[in-house]
């Protein structure tokens, strides 16, 4: 992954050294935000045999390439699994679908813990045979994020909030130190709060939607990821709407955590580029 201001040469510069050391590009996708001193965005994907051994070399290389060009750059195994801690509460149709695809190996990730502020699923992540943690929420909302924090701090590469019906303060997104993706109904803001649904029947809506994004202090206003919406009708219930907002919710999260954990979305301020 690189990015940084556009300017000549990059492309060249990544190819011609990942050329030069016998790796063969697989894949390279590149967006410019403006040719003339817009931001450049590059995801090359390649396949070098013995990486393991001359990555150190490979890594030397490239910063001594690119570090003229004043651009950023990460270099990533794909076949490393990122690690990925779950917060929910007590709705379960995000959590248990992430966990099925997980499974399934439609996610390239290994779900290291389920942290849950209510007790509630924990019979149904058991199959699963994740570790599942109870960290209850109440008054002292600190001392419950202390507990957090000593769970997956070191221990995970992200945190994927499941429908966790709690908001996380700046300390522990300082703390934290990796990156946190939420889901919710799109219908923010002129739904907020409880009952969403119901005062979206009430008003008569023709679409129902999700949005996934990257969690920062601005609350439900982080880098979005991606969104999707489904059609309903004036002779659904608020039932049928719920049901439906559900399996966009699914869908969308699932889209996110899979482009994430493929190193497909590149943050750029509160925007995102995703080479999806």
């Amino acid at each position: 992954m690189v990015q940084g201001e556009d300017r000549p040469g990059i492309v060249s510069a990544v190819s011609g050294l990942l050329s030069e050391h016998g790796a063969n590009i697989v894949s390279l996708d590149q967006h410019s935000t403006d040719p003339a001193g817009g931001r450049f965005f590059q995801r090359t994907e390649f396949h070098l045999p013995g990486f393991a051994a001359r990555r150190a070399e490979l890594e030397a290389r490239l910063a001594e390439a690119l570090e003229p060009l004043r651009m950023s750059w990460r270099l990533s195994e794909a076949s490393r699994r990122k690690r990925v801690a779950i917060f929910a509460s007590r709705m379960d149709h995000c959590l248990l679908d992430l966990l099925w695809r997980e499974r399934r190996g439609e996610l390239s990730m290994t779900t290291t813990m389920v942290v849950d502020n209510h007790p509630d699923l924990a019979d149904a992540v058991r199959p699963f045979d994740v570790p599942y943690f109870h960290v209850p929420v109440g008054k002292d909302k600190a001392d419950a994020e202390r507990r957090q924090l000593e769970l997956v701090r070191g221990n995970v590469d992200f945190v994927v909030l499941a429908r966790y019906m709690q908001i996380l303060s700046g300390d522990f997104l300082e703390q934290v130190g990796v990156p946190i993706i939420n889901i919710h109904h799109s219908f923010l803001p002129a739904f907020m709060g409880a009952g969403p649904y119901q005062r979206a029947k009430e008003r008569g809506v023709k679409l129902i939607g999700a949005t996934a994004h990257y969690v920062t202090e601005d609350l439900d206003e982080g880098p979005i990821i991606e969104q999707d919406v489904a059609r309903v009708s004036h002779a659904d219930t608020v039932a049928d709407h719920v049901r439906t907002g559900a399996d966009v919710e699914r869908r969308v999260l699932a889209r996110a955590v899979g482009w994430h954990c493929e190193d497909r979305v590149f943050r750029d301020g509160n925007s995102t580029v995703v080479f999806g």
